[in-house]
């Protein structure tokens, strides 16, 4: 097994030596991120396509590069600006002492990315670690190796180990980079293996940021113009394949309209996709195994009664696996059960919004939420009565690319936000200092206690 415990003393020596990181250097650090994205780009896409067998360069740029340039331009704009110090008021038994939380790096940071975006949710994090004045280990996924390899070759030409460095392995390697006592730890891939590492990290008490997936709905309210909301729903289920932690799950519609909702899922579907097998826009699904398990999951989905609906003449052993759309899944129903991570979508009609709630909420709480219609009072009930890691309305996926908008979990979706001010402060030790004054007037408080006491007191209650 790789020993990574030198590579980490390295970065946690630094880190420790040199704690106050000047803004020019966090700036310099994340220029050469963005300056290998730049330079390497047909690379880094061309490994990608190697790992996934199917999937052009433009969606490599769609859906990994689009949304982490535009995190590197933020971090470039604001990360000075986020650095210093935040004033804060002081209270008046404290006056005249000044006080103010100071903003700092934490020291070292992993970064466990995973193989379905490798780019976006390795460097993303990455960066806005370093940006935040931060050594950081990455260990990107083993199931991607020809991009994680290059990610490897191409750090190790921008950055000495000490400040940013990548690790590669299998799962072995993933369970002894959680053991190491980092200063933070963020993790992105499923709740399962979610578990694991929140247990490894809690022996060295190791804040986490848990990005994990789930099943994220998708309600189509009465309001709602079925065409509009089957194309988004398809761009954002059919989107890498499926293979996508925020991608609609499943979808909640009104009864009796299923059969209008197919005929737009297919017209939408053959607008986006004219053809499936050779088309090199609609992605390969990584790996036999996942490969297999989608089948298994059509399959025990027939077995058990549901009507599958796919195009005639898919090809049953391609990697690119055409969309499937299921109705009349039973309870217990893997497919209703487990994060399907592929371009299967099973329709569940409902009486009414109430029961969409209902069945959300007897469910783990879900990483994403999407809601199609007009309604605003509709919209509104589902907004309050449902918790969830975010939401779009009236269209899906579209707020991880919102870089204002922290981007989280909540419960077995995850914990943790990150993306903007807020992920630079995931990474950021927000220092607490108080300056007292020689005038300060907290004596009056000491021991031992009487009526100069009480007078004070009755004082602060007049005041506050």
């Amino acid at each position: 097994m790789t020993d990574l415990q030198p590579l980490f003393d390295l970065q946690h020596r630094a880190s420790r030596q040199a704690p106050d990181v000047p803004v020019a250097t966090r700036l310099d650090r994340v220029r050469r991120v963005k300056r290998m994205l730049d330079d390497h780009g047909s690379r880094i896409a061309a490994a990608v396509e190697a790992d996934f067998g199917v999937r052009s360069p433009a969606l490599t740029e769609v859906a990994d590069l689009i949304v982490l340039r535009s995190l590197l331009s933020q971090l470039l704009r604001h990360a000075a600006r986020w650095s210093r110090p935040v004033r804060v008021r002081t209270p008046i038994y404290l006056q005249p002492a000044r006080g103010w939380v100071q903003r700092q790096p934490l020291g070292v940071v992993g970064v466990i990315s995973p193989w379905n975006y490798p780019l976006q949710l390795s460097l993303g994090p990455a960066a806005t670690a370093l940006a935040a004045g931060n050594r950081v280990l990455l260990k990107p996924s083993e199931l991607t190796p020809c991009t994680s390899s290059l990610l490897a070759e191409l750090v190790a030409q921008s950055f000495a180990e000490e400040e940013f460095a990548v690790v590669q392995g299998d799962a072995d390697v993933a369970a002894q980079f959680a053991a190491l006592p980092f200063d933070h730890l963020f993790f992105t891939g499923s709740t399962g293996v979610g578990r694991k590492v929140a247990q490894a990290a809690a022996a060295n008490l190791t804040p986490t940021t848990l990005e994990l997936g789930g099943k994220s709905p998708c309600i189509v309210d009465a309001s709602a113009d079925l065409d509009e909301a089957a194309l988004r729903i398809a761009h954002g289920k059919l989107l890498n394949a499926g293979q996508t932690c925020i991608a609609p799950d499943y979808v909640l519609l009104p009864r009796r309209r299923e059969d209008a909702f197919a005929k737009a899922w297919w017209r939408a579907v053959a607008r986006l996709f004219p053809r499936i097998e050779g088309n090199p826009d609609y992605a390969g699904i990584l790996g036999e195994r996942h490969l297999a398990r989608l089948h298994q999951l059509l399959d025990e989905a027939r077995a058990q009664g549901a009507r599958v609906e796919r195009p005639e003449g898919s090809a049953p052993g391609s990697r690119q696996f055409a969309p499937a759309l299921v109705f009349g899944g039973q309870p217990g129903l893997r497919l209703l059960e487990e994060e399907i991570f592929g371009p299967i979508l099973p329709v569940l009609p409902c009486d009414d919004s109430a029961e969409a709630i209902a069945y959300i909420n007897a469910r783990p709480r879900p990483l994403a939420l999407y809601w199609f219609g007009d309604d605003t009072a509709a919209r509104d009930r589902v907004l309050a009565q449902t918790v969830s890691g975010a939401v779009t309305v009236n269209d899906t996926l579209m707020h991880i690319a919102h870089e204002g908008l922290p981007f989280g979990g909540v419960g077995e979706s995850g914990w943790g936000a990150y993306h903007g001010e807020t992920g630079f402060l995931r990474f950021t030790q927000q220092k607490s200092v108080l300056v007292q004054s020689r005038w300060a007037l907290g004596s009056m408080l000491y021991p031992p206690y009487g009526a100069r006491l009480q007078r004070m007191l009755k004082l602060l209650r007049m005041l506050g």
